[in-house]
Formats: C-alpha cells, sequence, structure tokens
C-alpha cells in the first residue's frame, strides 16, 4: 500500500459488534503498517477491548465516541432521523469530513446505504448507489452488483453499475480491461424483460468490454469479471448461494459422520477438505464496496467474525488507496459527460 489510509470503524455495528469489530481491527493494524484507525462507538466499551494496544499503535489508532447504535432491524426511519449520534452515522461523517478515507460497517444494510447517500451525496452521473461483492468462481472470483441497495431499476441504472464494477475491478484486481456481463434468463439479446434489453443495448453502445448476457449458473464459472443486475435479483442470487453453501456443508458433515468407516474416511479426506473449504471459504471475500458515493463505504456481513471482519478492512483499504472515487467518477464523466468541480 503506497498511501498512508484511515480507516473509521462502525465498531457498534453488526451481530456481535465491538467483540468482533475491536481486536479484528487491532490485527489488521498490526499486520498493515500504512492504515491507520478510527474507533468509532461508545468509549466505555471501546477503550477497555482496547487495553494496551493504545500504547503500542500510538497516533495509528483513535477512538471517537458516539453514543447510539443503529439495531440490525431498526427501521429506516428511526435510523436517519432519531439517531444522528449513531456510530454508523459517525463513522461516515468522518468520511465527509476528510479523518478518514474509508468507512467499514457490519450495520444494517438499508441504514447504511441511506446514511451514507444523505451524509456523502452521490458522484456527478451516479444516480443510485449499488453494492458491490466479490463471489468465488471456478477460476477465481467476480464482483457482481448491485447485490441489495436498489430493488427497482432502470436501464441507465444497471449501466452506472457496469461502470462502477468495471472501476472496481481494475482498482482491485489491477485488471486492464475487465468484462462485463448482464445477469438475464437467456444468452440471447431477445431474451430478458424491457428494462434488460435496453440495458444490453447501452452496455454494448458504451466503451466498456460488455460480454453481452449471462445466466445465473455462468457466475460460478467466471464467464466474466463483473456480472450486473438489481438489487433484487442480486439479493435472491447471493442468498440462495449462501444458503445453498451452508446445505452441502451439512450434508458433507452428516455424510462423515454416519459411522466408523465413514469418521475414518473423513480423517483420511480432510487435507482435501480443509483446501476445498479454504477455497469457498465466504469469510475470504467478505466486504462489499458500496460504489457512486463523493467516498467509500464499505459493508461487512452482518455475521462476520474477526477473520471476515479482516477482509472488509482489507478491501476497504485497498480501495482508498487506489482512489477508487476519483477513478469512478473520471470513468462516468468520461461516457456520460458529467464533470465535478475539484478543488486545486
Amino acid at each position: 500500500m503506497s498511501v498512508t489510509v484511515t480507516v473509521a470503524v462502525d465498531c457498534m455495528g453488526g451481530d456481535y459488534g465491538p467483540s468482533v469489530t475491536v481486536p479484528a481491527t487491532l490485527a489488521f493494524l498490526r499486520d498493515h503498517p500504512a492504515v491507520n484507525a478510527v474507533l468509532v462507538g461508545r468509549e466505555e466499551v471501546l477503550k477497555p477491548l482496547v487495553g494496551e494496544a493504545a500504547g503500542r499503535f500510538g497516533a495509528r489508532l483513535g477512538i471517537h465516541h458516539a453514543e447510539q447504535v443503529v439495531g440490525m432491524d431498526e427501521p429506516l426511519v428511526s435510523a436517519m432521523r432519531g439517531k444522528k449520534d449513531s456510530s454508523m452515522r459517525v463513522a461516515i461523517e468522518q468520511v465527509e469530513s476528510g479523518r478518514a478515507q474509508v468507512a467499514v460497517s457490519a450495520g444494517n444494510t438499508g441504514a447504511l446505504v441511506a446514511i451514507s447517500r444523505f451524509v456523502l451525496k452521490m458522484l456527478p452521473g451516479i444516480d443510485r448507489p449499488a453494492i458491490c461483492f466479490a463471489l468465488p468462481t471456478t477460476g477465481g472470483h467476480i464482483y457482481a452488483i448491485d447485490l441489495g441497495a436498489n430493488v427497482d431499476c432502470t436501464a441507465e441504472h444497471l449501466l452506472q453499475f457496469g461502470i462502477m464494477g468495471t472501476v472496481l475491478a481494475s482498482v482491485l484486481d489491477h485488471s486492464e480491461r475487465p468484462s462485463v456481463g448482464l445477469l438475464n434468463v437467456g444468452t440471447e439479446e431477445i431474451k430478458g424483460n424491457e428494462v434488460t434489453k435496453k440495458a444490453t443495448e447501452l452496455l454494448r453502445a458504451s466503451n466498456l468490454n460488455f460480454h453481452g448476457n449471462v445466466e445465473g449458473d455462468d457466475i460460478y464459472k467466471g464467464v466474466t469479471d463483473i456480472v450486473v443486475c438489481d438489487g433484487f435479483v442480486g439479493n435472491v442470487a447471493l442468498k440462495v448461494s449462501e444458503g445453498l453453501a451452508r446445505m452441502m456443508a451439512t450434508f458433507l458433515r452428516e455424510e462423515f459422520n454416519r459411522g466408523p468407516l465413514s469418521r475414518l474416511m473423513g480423517a483420511l479426506s480432510w487435507p482435501v477438505l480443509r483446501r476445498f473449504k479454504r477455497r469457498v471459504d465466504p469469510r475470504r471475500y467478505n466486504g462489499a464496496v458500496l460504489l457512486g458515493l463523493r467516498g467509500i463505504v464499505v459493508k461487512s456481513h452482518g455475521s462476520a467474525g474477526v477473520f471476515a471482519f479482516e477482509q472488509a478492512l482489507a478491501r476497504a483499504a485497498s480501495a482508498a488507496s487506489d482512489r477508487l472515487v476519483e477513478r469512478i467518477g473520471d470513468r462516468v464523466a468520461a461516457i456520460t459527460g458529467t464533470h465535478e468541480e475539484r478543488p486545486a
């Protein structure tokens, strides 16, 4: 990492809150000397968890008190209007003020999208933020966008998602010209509804490396580097994939525990199973970037443990170090003709 990055961490968000976010941040700081962190949340809770690490990291580690917490099932109106001193909002405000370059939260997704949009605003030429998440494939991984921020989209929104996904893949994977696919019910251009048909036309007319339509089973084949869809379809696909992975893991455990011989075979197969588990381990892909904002926000899975939250921090630091926001803005401007005035 070439430049120093400061990450604002919503320590109170997620299913486990500070018991995961604080140790994950401390471990990440230990392994990444070019990263600073601001822990945002209730000071009386965070300080004991930080302990002697405060002295060890010195100025690289700070605590910013925020009294309120956005609940995982809290209504959007309550989070927006009633909790202006929530750890989630204060972490995002650290980015808006320039005290941090990126914010990371495992909290309520709907609240995170809404608060991020309200505080940071949208880039010129981008109408809505979109959630972009890495998924494993047979040859590596792909980026899927949008996975839940927008349940209803126009063709123009899908084009914008393709642009933002392209820049993200270029930044994080150092890929010069990543390919883009549009998730559809068939690969033929005549397939799909009116929105996807028009989106196909817009994507093909753009200067993106547009592969064409892809089907659901193409995602994990890695047919393209980016898969574009609306948030309704994307979120359903993601949750189905997570459910299938859990079911397969359950089936494997059941089969290897059917009797003494099965347990013996399981023990002999353990090295292979361990490698298999590593390849499909969802924790390694944790951290969805909320694209389209004038600042970087990364959404961690709410049930993430320490290792998974560290992966979200790594994704956040990489995106900030490689100037993701500026590069998205430049690419959108080149395609749409919208430009943002930047201070000299």
